[in-house]
């Protein structure tokens, strides 16, 4: 990685700016929903509209990925984005969020598969785990960061967050544009667009039914699902359960992100080389769902406080224990990977927070109770996973720390 060093880090630089500005809203959400008179119901459908329009554009981000470069992705996506959160900030009307929603979608669905196929197309197969655990770490120090300067900025208005996040994620576009250089060759983009022209995304998804990938897809798709509901409605919980202020919610994810990318970044691709993706994954969702269970019957401030940190650093962990599997699997076709990858994230990030939103008006416990029950349905998932599948996977483990 040290010949793509700066490549890596300007990268990692977008994800943590994007995120970032993710997570400087989530404090105030609760208080824009006060404001606005909306329902939990209507809350959940905004973050499956910014899903559904996620999972459209994926579709499309394969073919774009080859066609038009990964750069071009990322830089497109990041205006978009800013653009995205300016409306949401000016929004007065649930039309005008819904709007913003899908917008932010579209976004998320040219940056994210942009990315990982930028990262796996200049990484090699033993440095994909450490480096996906980098993307993944940024994005934990996003949500560290994002949520403390959300709870600041709401001191000077609720919609204040979201302007902000519009102005860094245009700053950051505006450096990728002048600094990231296109990692794949022209002559290299036309054969691989040449390839997935016999394509279609019909096709892609009957491959993504293939062993070696229909696992690992079908349990990134129960992954978003239970995360999404769990996330979707946290800082609401919080505030309507306990009371909890924005800057109250800003703590909890700061202390919880923070304790994650820590980990993350020094134990990470050991836990992986020492376990295994499969294991990792399946420890990951069972502590996971145990602890959602747990959040419903806490009290106090710092027993919320553990649980949370408990339950976001299993996420953090399974976020890149799965990408990496997948990435380590698809050799020379990222873009293949990193864009189902995207679509099955996405189709769960749609259930997940409209029934999250509906079950939170029936009962503000249902959520959580919902998360847990879907992450143990994933750890059972798992169980289909074949030694043979993780033989590529498994024997590049084992290379790896006999040569370390």
């Amino acid at each position: 990685m040290k010949k793509n060093k700066f490549a890596i880090i300007l990268l990692l630089t977008n994800l943590f700016i994007a995120f970032v500005g993710f997570g400087l809203v989530t404090p105030v959400m609760p208080s824009f929903m006060n404001e606005m008179n909306l329902s939990g119901s209507i809350m959940g459908y905004l973050m499956a509209a910014f899903a559904f329009s996620e999972f459209i554009f994926s579709i499309f981000a394969v073919k774009w990925l080859d066609r038009f470069g990964r750069k071009s992705m990322i830089v497109l996506g990041l205006f978009i984005f800013s653009l995205s959160e300016f409306i949401f900030g000016i929004g007065q009307t649930v039309e005008v969020l819904f709007l913003s929603r899908i917008l932010g979608g579209l976004a998320a669905g040219l940056i994210m598969p942009a990315v990982m196929a930028f990262i796996g197309d200049i990484t090699t197969h033993d440095e994909r785990a450490k480096a996906m655990g980098f993307v993944s770490a940024a994005i934990s120090l996003g949500f560290i960061i994002g949520p403390g300067i959300g709870g600041f900025l709401a001191g000077y208005g609720i919609r204040v967050p979201f302007y902000f996040a519009a102005a860094i994620a245009c700053v950051v576009a505006f450096i990728s544009l002048f600094s990231l250089k296109e990692p794949l060759t022209q002559e290299e983009l036309w054969k691989r667009q040449q390839t997935s022209k016999q394509t279609s995304f019909f096709k892609d998804i009957r491959k993504s039914f293939k062993p070696m990938y229909f696992t690992a897809f079908f349990i990134i798709f129960i992954l978003s699902f239970g995360l999404a509901a769990y996330e979707t409605v946290f800082s609401l919980f919080t505030d309507h359960k306990f009371g909890f202020t924005p800057s109250d919610i800003a703590l909890i994810i700061t202390v919880s992100s923070l304790i994650a990318v820590v980990v993350q970044l020094l134990f990470f691709d050991k836990l992986v080389n020492l376990l295994g993706e499969k294991k990792l994954i399946q420890i990951c969702l069972v502590i996971a769902a145990v602890f959602a269970f747990l959040s419903t019957v806490v009290g106090t401030f710092a027993i919320i406080l553990g649980v949370s940190c408990i339950i976001f650093l299993c996420f953090d962990l399974l976020r890149p224990a799965l990408t990496t599997y997948l990435s380590r699997a698809a050799e020379s076709e990222q873009a293949y990977v990193a864009g189902m990858n995207s679509a099955y994230t996405s189709l769960g990030n749609i259930a997940g927070p409209a029934l999250a939103g509906i079950l939170f008006d029936w009962n503000i416990n249902f959520p959580y109770l919902f998360s847990g029950l879907t992450l143990l349905f994933g750890f059972g998932v798992t169980w289909l996973w074949k030694a043979k599948q993780f033989g590529h996977a498994s024997k590049a483990n084992h290379l790896y720390h006999t040569d370390g």
